[in-house]
This record gives C-alpha cells, sequence and structure tokens, in this order.
C-alpha cells in the first residue's frame, strides 16, 4: 500500500474515474489531530492504494469530494468510491483497514 496524495481537481477527477475499474479508497486527514493520526497508522496497513487528502491544506479537495458525493466533510474519514459513487464511508474510530478490506473485496 502507499499513500497517493490528492491534492489537485484534476488528480480527484481521475481518481473518479479510475473507480469505475475499480474500487478506489480515499482518506480525509487532518495533520493536527490525534485521531487521525491514529486513524492514519490503520490506513497505512491496507494492501491497496489510499488516496490521501490533507485538509489543512487541500481543503478545496475535500469540498469537492463532499459535492460530488453528498457525505458531510469530516475528518478523519475514508470514503470507498466504485463506478464514480460512494460505496462506503466512516470516520473517526469507525474507520478501520479491516472495514474497508471488506468493502473493497464486494
Amino acid at each position: 500500500m502507499s499513500f497517493v496524495n490528492l491534492d489537485t481537481i484534476e488528480k480527484l477527477d481521475e481518481v473518479f474515474e479510475k473507480s469505475k475499474e475499480k474500487p478506489i479508497v480515499l482518506f480525509k486527514h487532518s495533520i493536527t489531530c490525534p485521531i487521525s493520526t491514529d486513524v492514519s497508522s490503520e490506513m497505512s496497513i491496507l494492501d491497496d492504494d489510499v488516496h490521501l487528502i490533507i485538509v489543512q491544506t487541500s481543503r478545496h479537495i475535500s469540498n469537492e469530494i463532499e459535492a460530488r458525493t453528498n457525505i458531510l466533510h469530516e475528518s478523519p474519514q475514508a470514503i470507498v468510491l466504485k463506478d464514480g459513487k460512494p460505496i462506503f464511508h466512516a470516520s473517526h474510530y469507525q474507520v478501520t483497514a479491516d472495514r474497508i478490506s471488506d468493502v473493497l473485496k464486494l
């Protein structure tokens, strides 16, 4: 697994398009939040790439994700996209590698 920085609308467009081929994991991360740091460690054990949105520097991306998915912003927050639509989302300590891995198998 690797974290893939998602910091432009163009990259976000690509991710939504790529979700038509396979599920994509988005992770909204706050670098100042201890809960987000814990959840980030959890996300790092996933086998799949995690598209990382640092909310302090890429709030416009977070806002655009909210607009496209109708999922209110939280951080930390994980969203799984498939076919350009969210099929899973969770925030704070409800974000676990096991839950996301199970969704990716669907």
